[in-house]
């Protein structure tokens, strides 16, 4: 069975996105600051409710423009995501009904799709990567997601 996990937006200015959340009632639960992919992830939650986590993604340094210009067209809004039992099962299933997979699990762990109204859906591997395998290890990346 799929487990929802997290909603993704992009935030132009984490304290600030963390005060209004804060006004709302949610809570940082985790960080995540990456130095080589430069960004930086904030994971928050509702108290008593920690698994249904908003994840706020700051890249930096920031991109030029206002928040509105830099994630127009909803470029701020990153994707829902889904940890699955099998990713293999799960993307062979999508690809069976029509769906193209736009960023392969080519680890075994991760993998992208966008719905019909091009919101991107991550699904994750439960528990530790898969072993790589065909054909997803050599299929490349399709779009955007």
């Amino acid at each position: 069975m799929p487990k929802y996990l997290h909603t993704m937006i992009r935030v132009s200015d984490p304290e600030a996105t963390l005060r209004f959340f804060g006004l709302i009632g949610l809570r940082e639960i985790r960080r995540v600051e990456s130095e080589k992919g430069r960004f930086t992830l904030i994971f928050l939650a509702a108290p008593g409710d920690e698994e249904a986590q908003v994840e706020l993604t700051w890249n930096w340094p920031p991109e030029d423009g206002s928040p509105a210009e830099v994630y127009s067209g909803g470029r701020n809004f990153g994707h829902l995501a889904y940890r699955v039992e099998n990713i293999y099962d799960a993307c062979q299933r999508l690809m069976d009904g029509g769906v193209t997979i736009n960023r392969p699990p080519r680890d075994g762990h991760m993998a992208f799709v966008r719905s019909p109204d091009a919101i991107s859906v991550e699904l994750l591997q439960d528990g530790d990567p898969l072993p790589p395998a065909e054909p997803w290890a050599s299929m490349p990346n399709v779009g955007q997601w």
